[in-house]
């Protein structure tokens, strides 16, 4: 199957996701236990970078897929709280499969 701007979604909200923890479980420890800031700029530019295209793909997927306000809220929201995006996963896998139904 073809990949589209959902599947990249959920790819990247995963990536985000686990950049959020190594963020916060990893270089943020670094930093602040052990004088280490280093990783903390690089932890969290690439933690920014993901982040940015996280937005434009929730766009992209929400324009196309015709996601409500409050999910695409959701989806938002979910993306600020650690292990966010890793529960809305679920949801993306049903949007896609009823997309997949309707098209056939």
């Amino acid at each position: 199957m073809k990949k589209d701007v959902l599947d990249y979604f959920r790819l990247i909200g995963f990536i985000e996701g686990l950049s959020y923890l190594a963020l916060l479980c990893i270089a943020m420890p670094l930093k602040y236990i052990y004088g280490y800031p280093e990783a903390v700029r690089a932890v969290g530019m690439a933690h920014g970078v993901l982040f940015i295209l996280f937005v434009v793909l929730l766009v992209g997927a929400a324009q196309k897929y015709r996601f409500s306000l409050k999910e695409s809220t959701i989806f938002f929201v979910a993306s600020l709280i650690p292990l966010g995006t890793f529960f809305t996963d679920k949801r993306l896998k049903e949007i896609k499969l009823s997309a997949v139904k309707e098209a056939s």
